[in-house]
């Protein structure tokens, strides 16, 4: 293990978090709210320090990082990036607790949304824009972020596409340009276009700029976190759809941006995984606004509403315009099913992935015509190109890992007696980093029910969704720190 390389690129991202800190303390500046300046001036001041002194004691590593590192590195950053960014929570008051403090950031940077907080209204404007912007900061990963804006040396060396390949999600990561920085790069500009996009777009609607800022943070990330109790209910008809829309365009594999900006319309239009994407969408909206139709008073107000949260749930942004909880059985058994399936791979979004969906789905089918035919060798094919035997392999090993975590992890939470359904929901909330669920940890209510123990849990399982898996298993992993 090249713990000195791993304890530089942590460092690097503590200095980062700290950076991106100070925003958030000069608009508490601003508001006069001085004692969310203190909480994020001593979180800032512990975070760089922290991080200075890992730099200086790390120095003159060797680039070599292999994937053992590079799984273990992101799991070890993104939980220490989250104990820091607890900080300001517990310093201002605003949220006393530390578990429910690190509970809330946590979801914030793994584009969750679930809370412990029963109102937000009442929350210091700079604690608000720092939930907002955990999401976004989450949303494409801080570790692209650093790929993105600081050299690595001479050349990649293999490790860099170990990062990106551990933060990124989806059953397999390339680049898009032949050098990972390029396509760190490249990702992250395409993030802040849409970002600004849709900020714009709010604008138009009249939404305050404060609120146009967060709530974009939200659904460029896919977080939820709203800065109103009512979540985006409240306000007009125009906004909700804006943010339906771009719900939907954060949920794409960002790769689909690029083909586009390079004119490659081909690559677009036969994308296997887009087309499954957009059709599960649809045939959803459709059914759900079907079996609303007695729910609301117009066909057109039916199709918003459904609209909106089939976006909300399947790229697990959280938002919402009403509470679907009170919505007919059939309506919430679909957004139970989109809750699972999730965004695309190389998107925002969570969830188990319309990719991997896919690749099990034909993996299936090839295993069933060999049952027919055992002679025939058949090769599993994406967009017309044979999928590699390990790609498959892997998906079938997080398919396995995806089904016991989650089952363990709605046992565990169980002991606290709350309902099947709010447990279940619960937990496949978390591990899909969607935020709510249903009836007690519903788009009405929040977490803070849960004992200390169960929300250490849904910490690990937000985490967990969040990276992929292995990057929490790896780094847990006994046989990941030995020597070999």
């Amino acid at each position: 293990m090249n713990y000195k390389m791993m304890g530089r690129f942590v460092g690097k991202i503590l200095m980062v978090e700290a950076v991106f800190m100070v925003p958030a303390m000069l608009i508490s500046l601003w508001e006069k709210e001085y004692e969310s300046v203190l909480g994020f001036f001593w979180s800032i001041v512990a975070t760089a320090a922290i991080a200075g002194l890992l730099l200086a004691a790390c120095r003159g590593t060797k680039n070599k990082f292999y994937a053992r590192e590079g799984l273990a590195c992101v799991g070890l950053s993104w939980i220490v990036m989250s104990l820091l960014g607890a900080i300001p929570f517990c310093i201002s008051g605003a949220i006393p607790s530390y578990i429910d403090a690190f509970f809330e950031i946590v979801s914030g940077f793994t584009t969750t949304g679930a809370s412990i907080l029963p109102s937000v209204e009442g929350l210091p404007k700079g604690i608000l824009y720092w939930r907002s912007f955990s999401h976004w900061l989450g949303g494409m990963g801080v570790l692209v972020f650093l790929l993105a804006i600081t050299s690595v040396g001479r050349s990649d060396n293999g490790f860099t596409m170990h990062l990106l390949r551990a933060e990124s999600p989806g059953p397999n990561v390339g680049k898009l340009v032949p050098r990972m920085r390029q396509t760190a790069g490249i990702l992250y500009l395409l993030y802040i276009l849409l970002t600004v996009v849709n900020v714009i777009f709010l604008l138009i609607g009249r939404m305050p700029l404060f609120d146009a800022v967060c709530t974009a943070f939200g659904t460029a990330g896919t977080g939820g976190f709203g800065i109103k109790n009512d979540s985006i209910a409240g306000y007009t008809p125009y906004i909700q759809n804006v943010c339906t829309v771009f719900m939907l365009l954060f949920g794409v594999n960002f790769s689909c941006y690029y083909f586009l900006l390079i004119r490659n319309f081909k690559s677009v239009f036969r994308d296997e995984e887009l087309r499954m994407y957009f059709g599960i969408a649809a045939g959803s909206i459709a059914l759900i606004t079907l079996n609303l139709r007695g729910v609301y008073e117009t066909l057109g107000e039916a199709l918003r509403h459904a609209s909106f949260q089939v976006a909300s749930i399947m790229t697990t942004t959280g938002f919402a315009t009403a509470d679907f909880d009170l919505w007919p059985g059939f309506s919430k058994a679909v957004l139970l099913c989109l809750m699972v399936v999730g965004a695309s791979a190389g998107s925002t979004g969570g969830g188990f992935k319309c990719g991997r969906l896919l690749l099990v789905i034909k993996s299936l089918r090839r295993s069933v015509r060999q049952v027919v035919h055992p002679q025939r060798v058949q090769a599993v094919r994406s967009n017309g190109q044979p999928v590699d035997e390990k790609v498959l392999q892997n998906t079938n090993a997080y398919l396995a890992a995806y089904a016991i975590i989650i089952g363990v992890s709605f046992l565990l939470i169980s002991i606290d007696g709350f309902s099947i359904t709010t447990n279940f929901s619960a937990v496949l909330a978390c591990f899909n980093n969607i935020g709510p669920g249903f009836e007690m940890v519903g788009p009405t209510c929040n977490f803070s029910g849960y004992s200390v123990f169960s929300k250490l849990v849904l910490i690990m399982d937000m985490l967990a969704g969040r990276l992929e898996i292995f990057p929490i298993l790896i780094l847990f992993s006994r046989s990941t720190w030995t020597r070999r």
